[in-house]
C-alpha cells in the first residue's frame, strides 16, 4: 500500500511555476529522501500535502484519501516537523507535550506514558529545563517527539538536519533509524550523505521537476560505472601492479592516481576475476579491491546540470 500518491502536481506563484508536473508514490513504511537544492520546491510540496497550499493542477492522496486545500481530514495520518519548529519557551519538554496531547485529544490516561516514551526516544527523558534554553539540536529532537505524539502513519520532516552541527545531525539521523519500519517518513534535504545513511528510496527535485526517482540501491546499480579500484599501501606498489602483464591482458583502460589504480571496462566481472587470479602470484597485495558505484552526489550533479 502507498502512504502517499502525487499525480501531475503543478503550483504557480504568479507567473513563476514552482512545481511542474510532479508525480511519485511513497510506499508504506519506507524512509523516502526528497532531495533538492534550496528553492527546488520541496517545502512547497510538503505544504500542499498538508493542505496548507492549493495546487493549481494535479492530485494528492494520503492513504488513498484525497487531500483537499483547507480541509485537513487527511492530516490525522500525518506528523509534521518543519525546518524551524517553534515552541513556548517558558515551558519544559514534558509540559509542552502534555499541552499538544490535550489539544489533539490524546487520552489523558496514556498521555503521560506516551510523552515519557517519546522523550526517551529523542534523548530528552531527563531534561527538565525550559525550552528557551535549548540548543537548535535539542529543539529539533523535541519537534520529533511532538510530531510522533499521535502515532502518525506518515511523518513529514522538512530539512531537519540542515542547520545542525555534526553531533546534532547524527542525533536526528539516529532518531530516523529508530522509527524506520514503524512509520513512513518523507525526509526532505539537500545534505546527500544523510540520505545515503537512512533512506530506502529517493526523489531528486530540480526547479520543480522530478529528475530521478526510485529505490536508492537500484538507482546506484543502474548507474554503475564499470570501474574497478585497486588501492595499495604505496605508490611504488601501485605502479608495479599497473605494469603487470595480467593487468594489461584484461583489456581494461588503466589509470593510476597515486596509490590507486582504476580499471575501466564494459565487463567488470571478468576483469575482477582476472585481477584476483593474477594477484595470487604477487608479493604486494592491495589494501582493497572494489567495484566503484556512483555516489549520490555524482548522480545528483548529473541530473541537475
Amino acid at each position: 500500500m502507498n502512504a502517499l500518491e502525487i499525480k501531475g502536481l503543478v503550483k504557480r506563484f504568479g507567473s513563476h511555476t514552482v512545481i511542474e508536473g510532479l508525480s511519485f508514490e511513497v510506499p508504506e513504511n519506507c524512509v523516502y529522501g526528497f532531495i533538492g537544492q534550496n528553492g527546488a520546491g520541496k517545502t512547497t510540496t510538503m505544504k500542499m500535502i498538508l493542505g496548507l497550499l492549493k495546487p493549481d493542477e494535479g492530485s494528492i492522496r494520503v492513504y488513498n484519501e484525497q487531500v483537499r486545500y483547507g480541509q485537513t481530514d487527511t492530516n490525522r495520518y500525518i506528523g509534521y516537523l518543519p525546518d524551524v519548529p517553534e515552541f513556548y519557551n517558558y515551558m519544559r519538554p514534558a509540559e509542552y507535550l502534555r499541552l499538544c496531547g490535550e489539544i489533539t485529544g490524546c487520552p489523558s490516561g496514556s498521555l503521560k506514558q506516551k510523552s515519557g516514551e517519546l522523550l526517551e526516544l529523542v534523548g530528552l527523558k531527563n531534561v527538565n529545563k525550559k525550552i528557551g534554553g535549548f540548543s537548535r539540536g535539542m529543539k529539533q529532537r523535541l519537534g520529533f517527539a511532538q510530531a510522533l505524539l499521535n502515532e502518525p502513519r506518515l511523518l513529514l520532516c522538512d530539512e531537519p538536519t540542515s542547520a545542525l552541527d555534526p553531533v546534532g545531525r547524527k542525533e536526528i539521523l539516529d532518531i530516523l533509524e529508530n522509527i524506520k519500519g514503524k512509520t513512513t517518513v518523507i525526509f526532505s534535504t539537500h545534505i546527500l550523505s544523510d540520505v545515503e545513511r537512512v533512506c530506502d528510496r529517493i526523489a531528486v527535485l530540480d526547479q520543480g521537476r522530478l529528475r530521478l526517482e526510485g529505490p536508492l540501491d537500484e538507482i546506484k546499480k543502474k548507474h554503475r560505472s564499470g570501474k574497478l579500484l585497486a588501492e595499495f599501501g604505496t605508490e611504488k606498489e601501485a605502479a608495479g601492479f599497473e605494469a603487470m602483464d595480467f593487468v594489461k591482458k584484461t583489456g581494461a583502460d588503466v589509470k593510476r592516481e597515486g596509490r590507486k589504480v582504476i580499471l575501466c571496462s564494459g565487463n567488470t566481472r571478468e576483469v575482477q576475476k582476472a585481477i584476483l587470479c593474477g594477484l595470487a602470484g604477487m608479493d604486494d597485495m592491495p589494501l582493497k579491491i572494489e567495484v566503484l558505484e556512483p555516489s549520490l552526489e555524482n548522480l545528483f550533479m548529473e541530473v541537475v546540470e
